[in-house]
């Protein structure tokens, strides 16, 4: 009887036994005569021909002795079909949760890349799990049910949860690959001025980067990562380590006076509020923390003196308001967002002078 190694190609879905028991057919030996050489009672060899028993090491090295297929082959053999009777027990797990979809856009999701296209419920399900980072459902709700959102728990924001936490996460996966030096709240004071003035610009493809590089030189990262139906969030702040803050902005409101107070607004969190809590700009969000970083986000933007002095004018022509935008070093569009805003000028006034940016993100 040889005792060269004898390549195989098992089954993935049959147990190693059956490979063992067409190798036994093979060479003419009896399970008697393998229990004989292995030292192992002769049950025990039925057992694993029969797929109830493991090949344990041991085992794999007494067989590799008798047989002359080595260990390794069918220590793979084992991890493999076990891998593959866990994978089918998870599947059957799954079938029972698929419910769990309905709160997730899906397409959406899957149209933008973060989720890998997938024909059937149980694959979706499996890919969520996987986007998420969590065992199952019931993880999934610990973790997002727990977080420290900054605004009034309700029904009505349970409802979007869903929705909320996928693009949270996105965020999150964003942020982390981008480098940054520990937190530094002097610094970011410091660039605040060069921030404001980023607002002149109106191609995204200009400001989007030197945002990023700016922040991130402070400790904070800036993501543009577009709404999901259902979300309602234009901006959240949070932090993913002490020394690092996340600044996340939707694609929700795409003219310059909303994106620039937004960022401003998320910048206030950061320089005025702890790190624990999740500050999420959302509908019906009023809270004295977001009136403080409504504040700081005006004031930003708009130093009071040169706001009272906006404010004093009485008649607001487009070339008064470009006058005054170009004293303050903004966008005449946030100007004449605060007018609005301020009940100082009509909404349907002066909206020409706003931008509209049209974002290709990647995510």
């Amino acid at each position: 009887m040889s005792n060269e190694p004898t390549a195989y190609t098992p089954d993935q879905v049959s147990p190693p036994g059956a490979t063992l028991a067409e190798l036994l057919e093979g060479r003419s030996m009896t399970q008697a005569e393998l229990a004989a050489r292995t030292g192992r009672p002769k049950q025990h060899i039925n057992e694993i021909v029969a797929g109830k028993a493991p090949i344990t090491h041991d085992m794999a090295i007494q067989l590799e002795r008798s047989l002359g297929a080595p260990a390794a082959f069918w220590n793979t053999r084992e991890a493999r079909y076990r891998e593959h009777l866990a994978r089918q027990a998870e599947h059957d797990r799954l079938s029972g949760q698929i419910e769990w979809l309905a709160q997730f856009p899906v397409k959406e999701m899957t149209k933008w890349g973060w989720l890998k296209p997938v024909q059937d419920k149980v694959g979706q399900v499996r890919e969520l799990l996987n986007y998420f980072g969590v065992a199952s459902p019931v993880e999934w709700r610990d973790i997002w049910s727990s977080r420290q959102f900054a605004f009034r728990k309700s029904e009505a924001f349970e409802g979007y949860l869903g929705a909320l936490s996928a693009w949270l996460r996105r965020g999150e996966v964003v942020a982390r690959e981008i480098a940054s030096q520990p937190f530094d709240e002097a610094r970011l004071r410091a660039s605040l001025r060069k921030l404001r003035a980023l607002t002149l610009s109106g191609d995204p493809r200009e400001f989007v980067p030197r945002i990023t590089e700016l922040c991130a030189a402070t400790g904070v990262a800036v993501v543009f990562v577009p709404e999901l139906t259902g979300c309602r969030a234009s901006g959240v702040t949070q932090w993913l380590t002490p020394e690092k803050a996340l600044i996340q902005l939707s694609l929700r409101y795409k003219t310059d006076d909303h994106l620039w107070f937004t960022f401003f607004h998320e910048v206030g969190h950061i320089l005025l509020h702890g790190k624990k809590e999740v500050f999420v700009e959302w509908d019906g969000s009023d809270t004295d923390k977001e009136h403080q970083a409504n504040r700081f986000a005006a004031e930003s933007l708009i130093p009071a003196a040169q706001w009272k002095a906006i404010r004093s004018m009485g008649r607001y022509s487009k070339a008064a308001i470009r006058n005054v935008a170009a004293s303050a070093g903004v966008a005449p569009g946030i100007v004449v967002g605060r007018l609005q805003h301020e009940r100082l000028l009509p909404p349907s006034h002066c909206n020409d002078l706003k931008r509209r940016y049209l974002f290709k993100v990647k995510q």
